[in-house]
């Protein structure tokens, strides 16, 4: 049977097997937060989305979002800021100040922020399970001026959130991630929902039933991404 099937679901989720979803974005609803809910929803290609006025909804987008590693583009400008900036790269060192930090940044266009208190509980503890993690980047003086968060899904990264507050700050820290990951011997992440800023990096966008397929696949490796604290 498939890793990916949807035999059994958390009790406080009702979900729709996304590889019959159609053109939907949404696949389930339900408020259930607990660590081992996120970590079955994340390794069937599922996250939650809180809406304003909604319950909680849960998405498998018809188009998914990834990134390559070996179709990143870094730019002459952005690598040369990058080889002289005077930052300090760590991982999961500071996971709850990153997504408290992500939580608070400004969006552009938006009037808020889909972390609520809520989900920021419920990833920090899915953290101190081991299964949520984070990069960080620090200046001269020891502050954090960027960082990002996400889920390891059964060895797959899935980007959730990211922030700066030193210019390029977020881009070094997906960059000092990235390049963790691929010496762990994974070769992409999921970044779900596609952005500017991450298409200037190379990412691209596939249709839903590709990304579980090789979900699936990447999965059935068994990499260990991350050492466990």
């Amino acid at each position: 049977m498939s890793s990916l099937s949807v035999d059994f679901v958390p009790p406080g989720l009702k979900v729709i097997p996304p590889r019959l979803a159609g053109d939907a974005e949404v696949v389930g609803v339900g408020d259930d937060l607990s660590p081992d809910t996120l970590l079955w929803a994340y390794r069937h290609g599922i996250f939650p989305w809180p809406m304003d006025g909604y319950p909680l909804l849960w998405f498998c987008p018809p188009r998914r979002a990834v990134l390559d590693f070996d179709r990143i583009h870094v730019s002459e400008r952005l690598a040369r800021a990058r080889r002289h900036a005077a930052f300090t790269y760590t991982l999961n060192t500071a996971f709850d100040q990153v997504i408290a930090r992500c939580r608070h940044s400004p969006r552009p266009g938006q009037p808020g922020t889909w972390i609520t208190p809520a989900v920021e509980a419920a990833y920090c503890a899915l953290h101190r399970r081991g299964h949520a993690h984070s990069a960080e980047v620090w200046d001269a003086a020891g502050e954090l001026v960027g960082g990002l968060y996400g889920v390891s899904a059964g060895g797959v990264f899935c980007g959730e959130s990211m922030f700066h507050s030193a210019s390029n700050a977020s881009k070094f820290a997906l960059l000092f991630l990235c390049e963790h990951l691929a010496l762990r011997g994974s070769s992409w992440i999921d970044i779900q929902v596609m952005t500017p800023h991450l298409a200037a990096l190379g990412a691209a966008e596939m249709p839903r039933s590709e990304f579980l397929d090789r979900l699936e696949r990447e999965q059935s490796r068994g990499l260990t991404l991350f050492d466990r604290g």
